[in-house]
């Protein structure tokens, strides 16, 4: 026995591994997709990345919070399917298929809708990237309204609150004009004014809820209203300007102190709520929320209703890993805009961390997967190790013509990819592999060894299962795997080989 022949039988046996672990692949992949294994092992993955652990993954409110996720136009818009009735008819086969195995599954059916991914849906995406979750997750918390929604409350205290100072002030000088018996137009002037701020002040704050202003633009709008209003007071006091000059310089002094510096204004009113307070909001019990909720329960229904909702359905765990990604974010942050961008890119890289480590996890389940189907298709094509390697060490003529199309293959496809186009019938042509349960295959495995038991060919029978389970963990390598060993050693058997020499230079 030599090296070349060792390697003949080598060649010959990682080919008909290589053969059958395409089967196999094809096998693994339809079933991965009739039963959507990488689509509910997401889907799986991120009910527990939202619950904290795999205990809590399926309680109620788990589920419906991923309910609300998958529903969001942003992932649908991911799961894309063919239209027409030709194209899918195939899919509605797979999905009674994969609703006939759904049913040997547990399942909490009363909240998942009937189906794994909620909302009576039949498919799903099998890849969701992170920047997609992050933004689809802090549109289902309702983060972005809810920023809009607290801008809004304070900017309309702050409103009330910058009116009663200029109302206090008109107070006391009600008080003195009455005292003073003062001309009555002069009081119905300055109160016809204030009536107009007030009116410019709501106005203002109408178009912010529109949202044709921004907060600057907003306060800027109110510092404007209130010059004119301080132009106006003044001239009207014009007569009485030697009695009446506190008013005037209390209305300045609150424009100054305001209204002088727009973000000076805004901090001190807290217009731009800090992500720390945004994540607040969903939390229940907090201060924050219970101002957000008091203000829209009257005034908006709508928005009410979608955060109430919200707030019901959402975990505990949820709301702590919000609350520790948004204290990182607020470190870094320097605005509110920012906070959100930090802390979208903070669920960002908690969703592709945890995917990658859902990712290890599905890689170890399919190569389960992978040996059963191995062994499976071993034994259905009675594929036996041994037996295979017997006969190739007795068969020179079956090793040439194995070899042969093996030679046909490796130098075309050099890259491992390329095993996507090789195709197991045309490369069998004419080829009798040492498979099968046809009775000569039968024959040879059984009659093997002559050693039996009672006449009972036993010692036959548990060579040949050993040889299965040896197939099915070779098959379960994959065929990339087998491609790429099988170059190697063509490579190392045709090592040997003199090439054409070159003709030596010579000298004249």
């Amino acid at each position: 026995m030599n090296l070349p022949f060792i390697l003949d039988v080598a060649l010959g046996l990682i080919f008909i591994y290589l053969i059958l672990s395409l089967l196999a692949s094809e096998i693994q992949e339809l079933l991965t997709t009739v039963l959507q294994w990488r689509a509910e092992h997401l889907r799986r993955s991120i009910e527990i990345l939202l619950a904290g652990d795999a205990q809590n993954s399926e309680k109620p409110e788990v589920i419906q919070l991923v309910n609300k996720i998958y529903g969001n136009p942003l992932i649908q818009s991911i799961n894309q399917e063919a239209k027409g009735l030709l194209a899918t008819l195939p899919r509605k086969a797979t999905w009674v298929i994969g609703s006939f195995f759904s049913l040997f599954r547990k399942s909490n059916s009363r909240f998942r809708k009937e189906t794994v991914f909620g909302d009576q849906k039949r498919s799903a995406p099998s890849y969701i990237g992170g920047e997609n979750f992050a933004n689809t997750f802090m549109d289902t918390l309702q983060l972005p309204t809810l920023v809009k929604k607290l801008t809004e409350i304070r900017l309309e205290k702050f409103k009330e609150e910058r009116l009663d100072d200029i109302r206090q002030i008109l107070i006391q000088l009600q008080v003195y004009i009455n005292n003073q018996e003062l001309s009555s137009e002069f009081a119905t002037s300055i109160a016809a004014d204030y009536r107009q701020l007030e009116l410019e002040y709501n106005r203002i704050f109408d178009e912010f809820n529109k949202d044709k202003y921004d907060i600057y633009m907003a306060i800027n709008r109110m510092r404007d209203s209130l010059d004119k209003y301080i132009d106006s007071f003044q001239t009207n006091i014009d007569n009485y300007a030697d009695i009446l000059d506190k008013p005037l310089r209390e209305l300045k002094f609150l424009r100054k102190d305001i209204f002088e510096d727009a973000d000076k204004a805004i901090v001190l009113g807290g217009l731009k709520p800090n992500i720390n307070e945004i994540v607040k909001s969903i939390q229940k019990g907090s201060d924050i929320h219970d101002e957000v909720i008091t203000a829209i329960q009257d005034k908006d229904s709508e928005t009410y209703k979608k955060v109430k909702e919200l707030i019901d359905i959402l975990p505990d765990s949820v709301v702590d890993s919000i609350e520790t990604m948004a204290k990182r974010a607020q470190i870094r942050a320097k605005s509110t805009e920012e906070g959100i961008i930090l802390l979208r890119k903070e669920i960002e890289n908690s969703f592709d961390s945890s995917m990658e480590r859902a990712g290890g996890v599905y890689k170890r389940n399919a190569k389960g997967v992978a040996i059963i189907i191995g062994i499976t298709l071993a034994i259905t094509a009675n594929a036996d190790t041994f037996h295979i390697i017997n006969r190739l060490s007795k068969d020179s003529l079956l090793r040439e013509i194995i070899i042969d199309r093996a030679t046909q293959i490796v130098p075309q496809r050099s890259n491992p990819s390329d095993i996507n186009n090789i195709d197991p019938n045309e490369i069998l042509k004419e080829v009798e592999l040492p498979i099968g349960w046809t009775n000569a295959n039968l024959q040879q495995q059984i009659n093997g060894t002559k050693y039996r038991i009672h006449g009972l060919p036993v010692f036959s029978v548990l060579s040949m299962i050993a040889g299965w389970l040896v197939t099915g963990i070779a098959i379960a390598m994959g065929a990339p795997f087998w491609f790429d060993l099988l170059g190697k050693v063509m490579n190392v058997r045709n090592a040997g080989k003199k090439g054409k020499q070159s003709p030596k230079n010579q000298d004249d």
